[in-house]
């Protein structure tokens, strides 16, 4: 018998570490509902610092500003390293100096998701700039990023220096709010928040599977 078919929407930020851990545990929920329900996951994006210079500002100056003082920043990055290694990951703060725009990471992920690369490019970026403290607001990255998951460099440049794609990260953006998403990651069913923030992967295959249900019904 055919398992059924769950689509979740992700949304998240490139630059949000509870977004890479949470994608853990999506992937181990959906470990754990094999045979019993599939996921046709889908990334949406979201602007924690939607007021960004495009150009992006110095990781310290940002903390300072965010959390009153650099001290605190750092306890609050080691907790999240500490979740991180829970989960089999490696966030390496000492090397990321400078806090990006995400918004160009957002339109590689768009063009990821027209060519089925989505998953791929989503853990390059995060690989990218929580493990190997690379800024993903630079193009040379995000090429590079969407290269390794198998998109045409000639096409992510293409895209990057035109405003393709910016209206539908916009209207994407614009609908989470909508919705009522204020923090991330939040996993949308059906137009509706099922649950945000890094959900253990019990949990979240339970929710899942009775999401699935209520949708059959």
């Amino acid at each position: 018998m055919e398992q059924p078919l769950l689509t979740i929407e992700v949304i998240s930020d490139a630059i949000c570490p509870w977004c890479w851990i949470g994608k853990r545990q999506i992937e181990r929920a959906s470990a754990l509902l094999s045979g019993k329900l599939a996921l046709d996951i889908r990334w949406k994006p979201f602007e924690l610092n939607p007021g960004m210079p495009k150009e992006g500002v110095p990781r310290r100056v940002y903390r300072q500003a965010k959390f009153g003082s650099l001290e605190y920043s750092d306890k609050l990055d080691a907790r999240v390293a500490e979740a991180g290694r829970m989960v089999g990951l490696d966030f390496h703060y000492e090397k990321m100096s400078w806090t990006p725009n995400t918004f160009d990471a957002h339109r590689l992920i768009w063009l990821a998701g027209q060519k089925g690369k989505q998953e791929d490019v989503v853990e390059g970026l995060f690989v990218a700039y929580f493990h190997e403290g690379r800024n993903i607001g630079e193009m040379s990255v995000l090429v590079a990023v969407g290269e390794a998951a198998g998109i045409d460099g000639g096409k992510i440049t293409k895209v990057l220096t035109s405003g393709l794609g910016a209206a539908e990260v916009r209207e994407e953006i614009d609908r989470a709010h909508d919705i009522g998403v204020d923090s991330v990651p939040t996993i949308v069913v059906d137009g509706v928040p099922l649950v945000s923030g890094a959900t253990p992967a019990d949990q979240l295959a339970a929710k899942l599977l009775r999401a699935s249900s209520l949708q059959r019904v």
